[in-house]
């Protein structure tokens, strides 16, 4: 499935090719297997507060979000072979090219939305 990230708090479109991975393969799998990510894509994992790098290969940015996609944590340039601990009430995670959070100025606080 196909969505549209925007920052509410800012009124902007941040990603127009956002992936929804909400089964438990798609979410196990995220971006394993991938070369790299472009700039206009994202993946949004559900139900994860924490993720790892192991077997990637490239480094991305992830952005954990609360169940209203409020913005908790941003991690940058998350390298492979790498794990980020859970995060304290993040219920989901959106992963990114290393370098396109900045690139989108996403804050720890922003409002986020997806839609069709």
């Amino acid at each position: 499935m196909m969505a549209v990230l925007q920052n509410k708090s800012t009124n902007v479109n941040l990603v127009p090719n956002l992936e929804v991975a909400k089964t438990f393969w798609s979410r196990g799998k995220g971006l394993l297997g991938r070369k790299n990510l472009s700039e206009d894509a994202a993946l949004w994992i559900h139900q994860c507060n924490s993720i790892h790098t192991c077997f990637m290969q490239f480094s991305i940015d992830c952005v954990f979000v609360d169940k209203n996609l409020k913005v908790k944590a941003i991690y940058k340039d998350v390298k492979p072979w790498r794990m980020v601990f859970p995060v304290w009430g993040a219920s989901s995670v959106i992963e990114m090219a290393a370098g396109t959070s900045s690139k989108l100025n996403i804050s720890v606080g922003d409002q986020l939305y997806v839609g069709a």
